[in-house]
């Protein structure tokens, strides 16, 4: 799915709405996402967006310099985001991950290159372009 995102509001609404497609269906297993765009593409903002549609009261902040940011959900799971921008190798947060998978988390990874290898198959990528008029392109594939 491609869509076209015109401003910060609608960024957090495109989160929003994915929160409710991660809600149906996927009962308490794991899910994965993978952000890939490059610096302030949009990344954070979907997330907050994701994490509102998600229940998450109160604010969220880009991982940058911590790393992860856990947020628990209402449903006693945890929304994790990580973002790797600053490790070229993940070292002990590949573990880190591997047990968020374990336990059921909702795990969303800005760039993710460096943990690649421990992520499953069946992760959802979204892909953020900035585009010259200052929208973005969104694409989401499962």
């Amino acid at each position: 799915m491609k869509k076209i995102v015109s401003s910060e509001t609608d960024m957090l609404e495109l989160g929003r709405e994915f929160a409710g497609k991660l809600l149906d269906g996927r009962g308490t297993d794991s899910v994965v996402v993978e952000l890939v765009g490059d610096v302030g593409a949009g990344k954070t903002t979907f997330v907050k967006g994701l994490a509102n549609g998600l229940g998450v009261v109160g604010t969220v902040t880009s991982p940058s310099f911590t790393i992860n940011k856990r947020y628990k959900l209402a449903d006693g799971r945890v929304l994790s985001h990580y973002d790797f921008y600053r490790l070229a190798d993940a070292g002990i947060m590949a573990e880190e991950l591997e047990e968020a998978l374990a336990s059921g988390d909702i795990v969303v990874i800005e760039w993710a290159d460096s943990v690649a290898r421990v992520l499953p198959d069946g992760r959802v990528k979204i892909l953020i372009k900035a585009l010259a008029n200052g929208e973005r392109e969104v694409e989401i594939s499962e």
